[in-house]
């Protein structure tokens, strides 16, 4: 599922934002809570197939109801963010393996 996100050395955050959803209690936590091992793919498109590229994150996460570096990274990154500020709760990725391509 798209998410978005920021990176910060081995480290990945994400947050529940305020998009419309039916329940703050989403089925991704409850996952990341009953095995905290993630993976999550950032992939670039483009219609010269020499510019695509991915990149392949690893690693372990955690469920936090706040995380003050998050929302930092978070704002500084999307514009929306500094608008809404994301309430949580926040999703924490420990990166332990990474791989690309090309």
């Amino acid at each position: 599922m798209p998410i978005c996100f920021a990176l910060d050395g081995d480290v990945l955050y994400t947050a529940v934002d305020e998009k419309p959803k039916r329940t703050r209690r989403l089925a991704r936590l409850a996952d990341i809570e009953r095995d905290p091992r993630v993976e999550v793919v950032i992939d670039h498109y483009d219609e010269d197939w020499s510019e695509l590229w991915w990149v392949r994150l690893r690693g372990r996460a955690r469920v936090v109801e706040h995380d003050g570096r998050a929302l930092e990274l978070l704002r500084a990154k999307y514009p929306q963010y500094r608008e809404r500020p994301p309430q949580g709760p926040f999703v924490v990725v420990d990166i332990d393996e990474r791989a690309e391509w090309p």
